[in-house]
């Protein structure tokens, strides 16, 4: 039976992924063999798509590994996910499914500069923050060495512009990460991939969309970066190429000397 012209766009958009998945995996050394990887599943279509990769790369023998997905619900936060589409989604892939509930206690401690002060007010921040403690927490239960979350390239350069913009340093979110006060490894499978293909992806394998968003989706500091970036791309391109390139192509001799 020949097979129709949307499974054949999908295969070559599922090819064109898992291409830079592997090429992201191999160039930063992100998986090895014995890894248990926590895979941090939100319901986007960035951790849906990670969750696909890791599993099916998971049954290939070499190098040999595990991936489980954690789920975390803040109680605070009026958005929701399926969890009997997760559930389904996680089985199909593979990968087992744990699901935490979470309430925002007391704020976190952060006083070492005015900005990180700010941030520990802002919603998006306490949420975050919040989610993540959870996912050290049920890495460190289930033995897991290596926690993934589903940051694609567009994620890391909106990240450099804004801490270029509101903090003034040259980061962004690595594609591999050793925390230092606990033995685990922060990686990001998806930095090659752009969100265009990722959104692409999604449309095609039919994934389904979370049953409410986030309010405060709209109104970050990271959606107006968004745009931001939507513009640099309308002006070039290529820009995104241009800047992830820089990243690692560093003039020191021609900035400002420290002083």
């Amino acid at each position: 039976m020949s097979k129709t012209p949307e499974q054949i766009a999908l295969e070559r958009q599922q090819a064109k992924l898992t291409k830079r998945f592997h090429k992201a995996c191999a160039e930063y050394g992100l998986i090895a063999d014995g890894d248990h990887i926590l895979v941090g599943l939100s319901g986007g279509k960035d951790s849906l798509a990670l969750t696909e990769l890791l599993g099916r790369r998971a049954r290939i023998h070499v190098p040999s590994f595990r991936v489980s997905a954690l789920h975390v619900r803040v109680k605070e936060r009026d958005y929701q996910t399926d969890l009997g589409y997760l559930e389904s989604f996680c089985a199909e892939a593979g990968v087992p499914l744990i699901v935490r509930d979470v309430e925002i206690g007391e704020k976190p401690q952060i006083t070492n500069h005015k900005s990180q002060m700010r941030e520990a007010l802002n919603p998006c921040f306490l949420c975050s923050w919040y989610r993540r403690k959870t996912l050290f927490n049920v890495a460190q239960e289930l033995g897991c060495n290596k926690i993934a979350f589903g940051h694609h390239r567009d994620d890391l350069i909106e990240t450099l512009l804004m801490n270029l913009i509101y903090q003034g340093t040259f980061a962004t979110m690595p594609p591999v990460l050793q925390l230092e006060k606990m033995p685990l490894q922060i990686i990001r499978p998806l930095c090659l991939i752009d969100e265009a293909d990722l959104v692409t992806y999604a449309e095609m394998r039919h994934y389904r969309k979370q049953a409410k968003l986030c309010p405060f989706e709209h109104v970050s500091a990271r959606e107006k970066v968004k745009g931001l970036l939507a513009d640099i791309k309308a002006l070039n391109p290529e820009a995104v190429d241009s800047i992830y390139a820089a990243m690692t192509n560093i003039k020191k001799d021609y900035l400002p000397k420290v002083l």
